[in-house]
C-alpha cells in the first residue's frame, strides 16, 4: 500500500471516528454524562468536548494551516492517551479500544501525511514513511 493511500485510509478512519463520538455527545447526553462522571470528569465538559472534536478534524482534513492542523493531531494524541489512561484507571479496559484504535490511525495520518498532502508538515518528516 501506498503511504498516500495509507494517509488517505487512516485519515478518513479517525475523521469517523471522531465524528461518531461529537455525534454521541451531542444525542446522547444523559449517558455520555454518566460515563464522564463513571470516570470522575465534569459533566459541563461535553459540550466543549463536541466543539473541540469536530475542530481538530476540520482542522487536519482541510489544512487551511499547517500548523494548526498539527496541533490538532498533538490535541487527540493526548486525548486518546488521556481517554484509554481514564478507562484503564477505572478498570474498565474495554472502554480504552477506541482510544488504542485511534492511536494507532492517528499515528499512521500523521507519519504519512507527507506524502498525501501538497503542503508538507515540517514535524512529520521524522517518522521516516
Amino acid at each position: 500500500m501506498t503511504p498516500a493511500l495509507i494517509y488517505w485510509i487512516s485519515t478518513a478512519l479517525l475523521s469517523l471516528l471522531y465524528l461518531a463520538s461529537a455525534f454521541a455527545y451531542a444525542t446522547k447526553g444523559d449517558w455520555v454524562r454518566q460515563a464522564l462522571t463513571d470516570l470522575g470528569y465534569p459533566t459541563y465538559l461535553v459540550p466543549f468536548m463536541v466543539a473541540v472534536k469536530l475542530a481538530a478534524i476540520a482542522a487536519i482534513l482541510s489544512r487551511f494551516n499547517i500548523g494548526i492542523s498539527d496541533l490538532a493531531y498533538a490535541g487527540i494524541f493526548f486525548h486518546l492517551i488521556l481517554s484509554a489512561m481514564a478507562h484503564l484507571g477505572v478498570h474498565k479496559p474495554k472502554g480504552a479500544v477506541p482510544a488504542a484504535l485511534g492511536l494507532l490511525l492517528l499515528v499512521a495520518s500523521f507519519a504519512t501525511q507527507n506524502s498525501a498532502r501538497e503542503t508538507p508538515s515540517p514535524y512529520a518528516h521524522f517518522a521516516g514513511l
